[in-house]
């Protein structure tokens, strides 16, 4: 593992404190897609990105707002290489993510649930398990599932069953 030196922390501080194109409430940083800043030599920097997921169409909003940023710090010449692995998983994101998540109305990942097989449902689906999805208006863990996707790829549209308003949910990945 490599150490990052103290003007690549700052530079990852930087890169981190991009927002999100497609969650603005969020920066890549608490979404935990920026994963390296290395200084290749004076004035050149590569910046390491993994992807919420593989053809992410948000990729390259992220890589120019990166560069802008950077160069607006006097960074001549940044590089965003896409990382895949390891692969991104919605445990990535920061507790202070999940909490902007769930005030901005969007039920955050369960934590844990970022490995194995996603389960599929047709049509709507009440959550009955253990660690439900649990509605970021009014807190109930009766919600249902109505489609497993929502205005992103990311994301699957529910509605709570105790307060009846619907949600976005960022699903476990």
């Amino acid at each position: 593992m490599v150490t990052a030196t103290a003007l690549e922390a700052e530079l990852l501080a930087l890169a981190g404190s991009v927002p999100d194109p497609e969650l603005p409430v969020l920066t890549l940083s608490e979404l935990g897609v920026v994963r390296a800043v290395r200084v290749q030599n004076a004035g050149s920097v590569e910046v390491q990105l993994t992807p919420t997921y593989t053809g992410c169409p948000a990729i390259e909003a992220m890589s120019s707002d990166i560069e802008r940023v950077l160069h607006e710090h006097g960074v001549r010449q940044v590089t965003v290489r896409t990382v895949l692995a390891p692969a991104w998983s919605t445990d990535d994101i920061t507790d202070e993510g999940r909490r902007k998540l769930r005030e901005f109305g969007i039920a955050p990942p369960r934590t844990g649930r970022g490995t194995g097989p996603v389960a599929l449902a047709l049509g709507p689906t009440r959550t009955l398990d253990a660690d439900p999805v649990r509605c970021p208006h009014c807190g109930s863990a009766d919600t249902e599932l109505l489609s497993r996707f929502s205005s992103t790829a990311c994301k699957a549209l529910r509605r709570c069953l105790a307060c009846r308003e619907p949600f976005d949910h960022f699903k476990e990945l």
